[in-house]
Formats: C-alpha cells, structure tokens, sequence
C-alpha cells in the first residue's frame, strides 16, 4: 500500500510538467448597419424610388488553444430587421467558421473545416467583412512557417449532397467553384519589406444539369505582391494573369496589376494615390476571354465602395475591364476618430460603343466617398459613410440606370464586439 501511495504521490508531483496551458475565449458580435441606397451597387433608372432598411449580423466566436492544437467555431444569424416572423419556427442561425488547426512545434501544421481564407491585401481571396454575412471555404490548409517565410497549401472539394450514385456533378447555388488547388509563398524579410506569390487553379463545373454528367474546367491564376515601407513612404504592388478555361470553354487570357502609394506626412494625415487595371472582354474573338476575374477578394475595398466593380455584375453580360484611379486623403482627428476622403475615377480598359454618341468611349465617370471612423469605448465602434457616383453614358451601357439622375448612397454602421468570457487554466 506504502509503495502504491508513493507511486500515486509521485505521479502527482510530476504532472505540472506535462500539464498544458489551456486557453479558452468566448466572443459576441451585434452589427447593425442601416443603408439608404439610391443607387449604390447599380445606378437608378429614371423614376426609380431609393430604398432604406437595416441588415445586422448577429454572431458568437468560440476560441480554444493549447499547445500544438486550436479550435475556432462561429455562428451567425444575417438579416434585415423586420423580415422574420415574430415567432419564427425556422430560422437562418448558420455556421460561419468550424475549423480545427493542428500544430507540430517545429513550424508544420494542418489546419481543415469552414474556415475565412484572408492572403496578401484581399484582393484574390479576402474575408469579406463588409458584406453582412462575411465569406467562407470549406477546405483544408497545411503548411510551413516560421519568422522568415510563410508556405501554404490550400485544398478544397465540393459537393451538394452525399451521394450515392451519380457521379460528382456539382449543381450551382452553393460555392462557386467545384474544386480548388492553391500554393502560397511570402517571404518576410523584416518589417519594411515582404514579397508573396500566389498560384491557384479553380476546378469549375460546366456539366449539363439534366443528365447529371460532370464536366470540369480549370481556371489558373498566379501573381505576386510585394510590400514595401521606406519610414512614412508605404509602396504595394501587385500582378495577375489568368489562363485556362471559362464555363463557356473559351480560352483565357487575362491580367491585372495595381500600385498603392501612401505617405503620412504627420500622425495625422495621410495621402494615397492607386492605381488599378483590369482587362476587359471586348467579344471580338468568339473563342477567347480576357477579363480578368478578381475571383474571391474583398471588392468593397478597391474599387469604391458603391460596389459598381465586381461586387456586382455588368449589365448585359458585358465585362469590359476596369482602369480606377484615385486618390484618398486620412485625418486622424483624435486618437478615436478618423476621417477618409477618396476620389476615384473609373474607365473601362476596352470600347464600350454608346450609340446615342454613335461611337466608342472608355470614360465611366467617377466617384466620391468619405467615411468616419469612431472608436466610441472597449469594444464597440461606430461607422458611417456618404458616397456620390458620377456617371457617364457608357456607363449607362456597361451598368444600366440613368447617369443624369443623382446616385449616392448613406450608411451608419455599430459594431459591439466584446470578449465576454475568457478562460485560462493548466
């Protein structure tokens, strides 16, 4: 018995030495935004009334770590207020984020589920927080870091059900690609100076939904993105080409690249200028693409924040590319308030043919945003904006509406994102 108790009492002492720190956070986040949009995301026909309503994103983050091992899942509920029943026996609570990431110590790790897939500055894969209900992958991550160098191995498989026959034919209206393959490298090199490339291929269906039978075209996209901070001089830049095969079968042949500038001349005030180009699709080779497709990103913010660009589509499947230049002035007013002021100007990188002009222009007008930025308390801050699109006559063909009627768009926005609980133990 003496012997048993020694043993016992020894275990007992030795188990701070492999005991773990166990980290647990439990997070909510209410987010109403109200909007009056009298012609944001496509311009107004003449006649046309503005609308108004209140969306809110409704979530709860849950966060466990310890050594070698992480566990992040969310749920949400998106909607506009008003439009569920009082008593509601089916509601849309969802799950934003599932996912489980396992760690080796020596810089390897794994990490698969629903999961926000955020590289570089958003502009091919991108969070989207702006919109209500936010952007999600269901795939699985793996890969090598350490303080110098970041590889990242990203697959992904898509189906619409558990099958049992029938092949893998995949029915759009959930995610938008069938299959994804993606390499990512970035290279730090210290603080000022990082260099990334990106090479990914999107397996897209094309099969015939009446017979069933998969047909699969492949998309690849590579580039590169390098950031670069010389004191108070901030330089990004970033290339893309795109090649392989649309839905249609055509062949692609498409590229962007964009230059951000900022300097702060004081801790105040900051200036940016960008520039933007995408190819555009002039349909004169019935066999070839070459509009680039900005695929995944964050559109709401590069290409002003009416949504004109990508976020929303062309109108009469037109996609004659897009040249945006801009320029944006920050004031930090307070160490809680800041104030943004951009400029853009839009024009298409293919002819767009106005007949009421009976010629070709390339002008689609420009746009004004300003925003400001309130970190009111801990946790909770306020957002609001006013926005004003000018547009020309091709843009009347390339997004529809009326140019001469006024097109603007106002919000306000309250974010309360506290951690309510959090836990730690060994």
């Amino acid at each position: 018995m003496k012997r048993i108790s020694s043993i016992i009492l020894g275990l007992l002492l030795c188990l701070p030495m492999f005991s773990q720190d166990n980290d647990f956070s439990l997070g909510v986040q209410i987010r109403p935004r109200a909007e009056y949009r009298n012609g944001a995301i496509s311009p107004h026909a003449d006649g046309a009334e503005a609308a108004g309503f209140i969306n809110s994103r409704s979530r709860i983050t849950m966060d466990y770590r310890r050594e070698k091992l992480a566990v992040g899942v969310s749920a949400q509920h998106v909607g506009v207020w008003g439009q569920d029943p009082q008593i509601d026996k089916n509601g849309r609570f969802m799950l934003n984020e599932a996912w489980a990431s396992l760690h080796s110590g020596t810089g390897l790790f794994l990490k698969l589920g629903r999961q926000s897939l955020v590289y570089d500055d958003d502009r091919i894969l991108g969070s989207l927080d702006w919109n209500t209900s936010g952007r999600f992958h269901d795939a699985l991550k793996m890969g090598y870091e350490n303080p110098n160098n970041k590889l990242h191995l990203i697959l992904a498989f898509n189906q619409n059900d558990e099958k049992v026959t029938g092949g893998t034919y995949y029915a759009p209206g959930a995610q938008p690609y069938k299959a994804m393959q993606t390499l990512w490298y970035q290279y730090i090199a210290n603080k000022s100076f990082n260099l990334s490339f990106l090479l990914m291929n999107l397996g897209l269906e094309s099969g015939n939904s009446t017979d069933q039978k998969t047909v699969v075209k492949n998309l690849q996209t590579l580039g590169t993105n390098i950031s670069w901070q010389p004191g108070a001089l901030q330089l990004y830049g970033t290339f893309y080409y795109q090649a392989g095969k649309t839905v249609a079968d055509k062949d692609v042949d498409a590229w962007m690249a964009a230059l951000n500038a900022s300097y702060s001349f004081t801790p105040a005030w900051k200036i940016t200028l960008a520039t933007d180009y995408l190819s555009g699709n002039d349909g004169k080779d019935p066999d070839a693409y070459t509009a680039f497709n900005p695929l995944y990103g964050t559109h709401h913010k590069f290409y002003g924040t009416m949504d004109y660009f990508y976020a929303s589509p062309f109108a009469g499947g037109l996609n004659p590319g897009l040249w945006d230049n801009q320029i944006g002035i920050a004031y930090k007013a307070s160490p809680k308030v800041t104030l943004m002021l951009n400029y853009h100007n839009f024009q298409s990188t293919t002819d767009i043919f106005v007949a009421e002009f009976e010629q070709e222009e390339r002008d689609l007008g420009s746009e004004i945003d300003f925003q400001i930025n309130w970190n009111v308390m801990k946790d909770v801050s306020f957002m609001g904006g006013y926005s004003r699109m000018f547009g020309s006559e091709a843009m009347k063909v390339a997004k529809g509406g009326d140019p001469s009627k006024a097109q603007d768009w106002i919000w306000v926005s309250l974010n309360v994102n506290p951690k309510v609980f959090v836990s730690k133990w060994r």
